[in-house]
């Protein structure tokens, strides 16, 4: 090993934490705003757009741990724990998270004015009180109101994402913070409801974890019929709130296609179809 290479263990956990890669959706959409906007510094983006996706995967690494989810599987292979143990799984993720603030600041020569909004955008949604590490906590608490808990544990990295790409571009900011909470929240009621009927093999992560662990679910307190209408209004609302731009009818396409990759078709028309069957049945009773 060459001086002042990490350990060989730590640089595999990492690397297996983000490679190979999820639907990288936050990124995405991150680039996508700015180039709606015109982005003058890519560079700037680009950084921003990795720092979003690894703090991402660094709250996947922390979310499997023993002390949380305990999750065997992630992204259809072993966890980082399960693949490398715990010690190295919780500092592969701390090493994730200042490996993000490291990409961003590398790349904020051209455009320093840029970096300080920047970072509080991106560290406020990772962050207390409303980024991913609250809504981690909310978890930990013996009561927890649904849309505070979504709004944290998934909304606030793609109210990020949005604003991010927004900042990075040098556009204004907060006629794209709603994209974000919409998608976000979108995000996290599909989470749920694939968590009840999705196959595991499919999604890559076991399901059923919402139920062992009592965590607040959509699935739960809407039933899936419910939840399925709830993620399709929010879907449409993350639609609506695009705002008039160049690359709005590009920026329309990903969330449909994200919500489709989601919640498919099939699978929204599978869970009517059992619920329509159970009415019938208990009709007939």
């Amino acid at each position: 090993m060459a001086s002042g290479e990490a350990p060989p263990g730590l640089i595999a956990a990492v690397e297996h934490a983000v490679f190979p890669a999820g639907a990288r959706i936050r990124p995405h959409l991150c680039l996508a705003v700015a180039a709606a906007c015109g982005d003058p510094t890519p560079a700037l983006t680009d950084a921003a757009a990795a720092a979003i996706e690894l703090l991402h995967c660094a709250s996947l690494v922390h979310d499997d741990l023993p002390c949380f989810d305990d999750a065997a599987t992630r992204r259809g292979r072993a966890s980082v724990h399960f693949a490398y143990g715990e010690s190295l799984a919780v500092l592969a993720g701390d090493a994730l998270i200042v490996l993000a603030f490291q990409t961003l600041g590398a790349a904020a020569g051209k455009s320093p004015l840029r970096l300080p909004a920047l970072l509080g955008t991106i560290a406020q949604g990772v962050g207390m009180p409303f980024g991913i590490v609250a809504g981690q906590a909310w978890e930990c608490e013996p009561r927890v109101s649904l849309a505070d808990y979504q709004r944290a544990k998934t909304g606030a990295l793609f109210t990020a994402a949005t604003v991010s790409g927004a900042l990075a571009a040098g556009a204004p900011a907060e006629p794209w913070r709603a994209l974000g909470e919409w998608l976000g929240e979108a995000y996290q009621v599909a989470d749920d409801i694939r968590d009840v009927a999705a196959d595991p093999s499919v999604i890559g992560k076991p399901t059923g974890q919402d139920a062992a662990l009592c965590r607040p679910s959509s699935a739960r307190e809407l039933g899936l019929e419910g939840a399925i209408a709830h993620f399709n209004s929010l879907v449409q609302g993350a639609i609506d709130a695009i705002p008039s731009c160049r690359g709005e009818a590009q920026l329309r396409a990903l969330v449909r296609m994200e919500a489709e990759r989601l919640i498919p078709k099939e699978l929204s028309e599978a869970v009517l179809k059992d619920a329509r069957a159970k009415e019938v049945s208990q009709a007939l009773a």
